[in-house]
């Protein structure tokens, strides 16, 4: 007598498998029903773990969205760093390196990171590590624009703020890939040539 087939013994992730997985897991229900709907029992209901594993890796909805704004970082500053390194040493290439990468990483995250960089600025603690971050991606860009002229802090926030302005607005497809780039470009462009006078 044949006994009905079992289910496979489920394997047991590694702590960093597991942190992966259920980052990839958040990201698809911030997605599909947007950051509000973002809890660790939710996130946990979804992955198919229990609220304690979730609670293990991230303690609150807090750290889960710091969580998912170091991940979306940690992947941003890849790209942009092989961006440059692979640039040739011209204004016009870093330039362009800067306003590409930028607004791929956003349009590879989709209309999720909005959503979470917002979540984020409603906690003083959280704004404190977007602001962390923001300075660190602002200093790799003064570094690869400083050879091309003075590079300014206000220049540094307005150009920021265009980046992201324009990676939003084309996250929800108010405006195209290219035009936010190639006005991000403009922007960095004319920042540039502002402190060469």
């Amino acid at each position: 007598m044949s006994s009905p087939a079992s289910p496979a013994p489920r394997r047991r992730l590694s702590r960093e498998d597991r942190l992966r997985q259920l980052l990839d897991v958040a990201w698809q229900l911030v997605r599909d029903e947007g950051t509000d709907a973002l809890t660790l029992g939710r996130l946990a209901e979804l992955a198919g773990v229990t609220k304690p594993v979730v609670y293990d890796h991230f303690v609150t909805r807090a750290g889960l969205l710091t969580a998912l704004y170091e991940d979306f970082d940690a992947r941003q500053n890849q790209v942009f760093v092989d961006a440059i390194e692979a640039s040739s040493a011209t204004l016009e290439d870093r330039a362009w390196v800067i306003a590409a990468s930028y607004v791929d990483c956003v349009l590879l995250q989709g209309r999720e990171i909005p959503g979470v960089i917002a979540a984020l600025s409603s906690s003083p603690e959280l704004e404190t590590l977007k602001r962390q971050y923001e300075a660190i991606f602002l200093d790799k860009c003064r570094d690869a624009l400083s050879p091309f002229g003075r590079i300014s802090q206000p220049g540094l926030r307005a150009m920021l703020g265009a980046a992201e302005a324009l990676s939003q607005a084309a996250a929800s497809g108010e405006i195209s890939r290219e035009e936010a780039q190639q006005e991000l470009l403009a922007t960095i462009l004319a920042m540039v040539n502002r402190g060469r006078v």
